[in-house]
């Protein structure tokens, strides 16, 4: 993609030794995407070889997402005086270990344990994926290269997960996390190779911590991202058999669905590239906005299957532009010793609201009340909306004065 200056001069090509890099990071956020959410669309199959309902296997995207909750910040604050370049490559080599300890689980407890495992290398991948890839340009460049991390993810909900259930349908679900393992080994020798040694920085202090919490765009991003992943992934996680059993759909209309609905993440990804970077506030307003339009929607288009597709697009589209536009407020507060922090703060806190969503849903659904999904994320997404403009933007605003 060409990119341009705010005055309109068009900027020179990002060097390939800083391009390739970047390219090594967005490959392993695809598999950290697809590792996370591929068992939303492998639930039924992973229920059916444990002899267990799709209700009690969800349970394990809960605790997924509340393990890396609990993990991020201290797992960040043990590796925060390591070397970036070499933590990266050990949390690939973590990861791929707990892809295989997946593939070869021979009972639901031995696959928990490897996906906690896969979980506290997600804890550390998120808390230094973004903050490394600034690092890799200039501060003009900081929204493409957020961009491209988002792409890999977007790419993920393309054709990692869809790609995913479609092998763990034909397969098994054991050989999708066995291929994922092998994606992972090839990304690790990749970015060993490619990734470049960077400048050392002053280690994050311990007594620094409550500065994070205290300094107003810090911590109303960590609020807005509890709100923004618990309404979301309230109707997001239990997305495969709402759409099989209230809207109808057949399986491989599920599976196109949810292809189309990572398609519009990457249709957002681009969006958050052009328009942040001038339209900060209308990115953050249109994001909780929309996704509470999409989840209000989300039952009364399930009764006509092009609006239902409309609304899982929309959702798609908003996901990425919001969680990206959220970390670029992060990074954008934050000095470079505080980043990889604040960022474990946040995916720390993200994933309990993931674990929350899918909490909450699971005994909606084990209550029969699956079909109303949508609107308990509505809800919570409109404190989401209530918030954004009447706390955070104001505040965002006051700052920009000063």
């Amino acid at each position: 993609m060409q990119l341009y200056r705010k005055d309109g001069s068009m900027l020179p090509p990002i060097p390939w030794k800083y391009a390739l890099p970047l390219f090594g990071l967005a490959t392993s956020a695809f598999m950290f995407n697809t590792s996370e959410f591929m068992p939303i669309g492998l639930l039924s199959d992973i229920a059916a070889s444990f002899e267990m309902t799709p209700a009690q296997t969800g349970i394990m995207i809960t605790v997924y997402a509340w393990m890396v909750g609990l993990l991020s910040l201290p797992l960040m604050l043990a590796a925060c005086r390591m070397d970036l370049r070499h933590l990266l490559l050990l949390t690939l080599g973590l990861f791929m270990a707990g892809q295989l300890g997946s593939a070869f689980a021979v009972n639901f407890p031995m696959l928990m344990a490897a996906r906690i495992a896969v979980a506290c290398a997600h804890s550390v991948f998120w808390s230094i994926a973004g903050p490394l890839a600034t690092r890799l340009v200039t501060q003009v460049r900081q929204p493409f290269a957020l961009s491209v991390i988002a792409t890999g993810s977007s790419i993920a909900m393309i054709f990692g997960l869809p790609l995913g259930r479609v092998v763990g349908l034909a397969l098994g679900w054991r050989m999708t996390f066995f291929s994922l393992a092998v994606i992972a080994l090839l990304a690790l020798l990749f970015l060993w190779r490619v990734f470049p040694p960077l400048s050392k920085q002053a280690p994050f202090s311990l007594h620094e911590l409550p500065a994070l919490f205290k300094t107003p765009l810090t911590a109303g991003i960590f609020i807005l991202s509890l709100l923004f992943a618990t309404a979301y992934f309230t109707t997001y996680s239990f997305i495969e058999p709402f759409l099989a059993t209230v809207a109808g759909f057949s399986a491989s209309s599920i599976t196109w669905t949810l292809m189309v609905l990572g398609l519009c993440g990457f249709f957002g990804s681009m969006l958050f590239s052009r328009l942040y970077g001038t339209h900060r506030f209308l990115v953050l307003r249109a994001g909780v906005i929309g996704l509470f339009a999409g989840l209000l929607l989300f039952l009364p288009a399930a009764a006509f299957a092009p609006a239902m597709l409309a609304c899982c697009m929309l959702l798609g589209t908003i996901s990425t532009l919001s969680n990206v536009a959220m970390q670029a407020e992060l990074i954008r507060s934050c000095s470079r010793t505080d980043a990889p922090v604040a960022m474990s703060i946040f995916s720390g806190i993200f994933n309990v609201g993931i674990g929350g969503g899918t909490f909450l849903s699971g005994h909606l659904t084990s209550a029969g009340a699956l079909s109303d999904i949508g609107f308990f994320g509505a809800a919570i997404a409109g404190l989401a909306v209530v918030y954004t403009l009447c706390a955070y933007l104001p505040a965002a605003r006051e700052a920009g004065r000063r």
